[in-house]
């Protein structure tokens, strides 16, 4: 048996979005206990060479037969994260079928989870947000996630945003905490009900993604264009957090597989 490990993160035009993924995965992978495990970065689609079929074939070149899938992303909400597991052959959560096809591939496949409501993942993110407080009883957060418009996708993007507020109100003792999702639009309606329902109360924008990019510096102030909020557009990477998520989750399959 030789272990691998493939790490699928979305993938991006940008350069430096990339390589903060890159750099991510390379300082997870230092620890001793992952030093002999050959680790691939991959991406599901847009960085031309590096896709996921390119990962497995690179992994199976090297000898691996037992491969952990980690999806880098999000939420579980993510329509992206079924359609790679179907791809690979495990049951779909939905009819929603994925345009990935069938991987093709040899070695045993384990598929891992995404962050969802992580409790590190949540300090970071109060750690980014903390600048933009002044005085936390007297304001509210509005964590914005990407979402899904799809049945059971949408229900699992509501339940971990509201599990990751609920965290973040309690670590900063804020007042309020309320979420949004850009699929379907909801970003601005929620924000203006917030500002109407409570105008005393100052409003701190959280940005849910991965790494800066279209989303946190476009996509964002774009859709709530004209309101009143407070915003710095830091995403979660580049950060220690993440780094000890993927640590943290190739150490859990690496013992799960020399077990069996």
């Amino acid at each position: 048996m030789k272990l691998g490990i493939l790490v699928i993160s979305h993938g991006s035009r940008e350069e430096a979005w990339v390589k903060l993924v890159d750099d991510a995965i390379t300082r997870a992978a230092v620890v001793p206990s992952l030093s002999h495990i050959p680790i691939v970065s991959s991406f599901l689609e847009i960085v031309e060479g590096r896709l996921i079929q390119d990962g497995v074939d690179a992994l199976e070149a090297m000898g691996v037969t037992e491969l952990f899938v980690l999806p880098l992303f999000l939420s579980s909400g993510s329509t992206h994260v079924d359609e790679i597991g179907q791809a690979f052959g495990f049951p779909w959560l939905t009819e929603l079928e994925g345009d990935l096809g069938q991987f093709r591939v040899t070695a045993n496949v384990t598929y891992g989870f995404p962050i969802d409501d992580d409790p590190e993942i949540a300090e970071l993110l109060a750690a980014n947000i903390a600048e933009l407080s002044t005085a936390p009883e007297k304001e509210a957060l509005l964590l914005i996630g990407h979402g899904s418009k799809e049945p059971v996708f949408h229900e699992r993007w509501q339940e971990g945003l509201l599990k990751l507020s609920e965290r973040l109100r309690v670590l900063g003792s804020y007042k309020r905490a309320e979420y949004a999702m850009l699929l379907p639009d909801q970003a601005a309606v929620k924000l203006a009900a917030m500002q109407a329902a409570n105008p005393e109360e100052a409003v701190i924008v959280v940005p849910l993604f991965l790494s800066q990019g279209y989303f946190t510096k476009q996509v964002i102030p774009s859709r709530l264009a004209g309101l009143s909020y407070r915003y710095n557009g830091k995403a979660m990477l580049p950060s220690r957090a993440i780094e000890s998520w993927l640590t943290r989750k190739m150490q859990e399959a690496l013992l799960l597989l020399n077990k069996h």
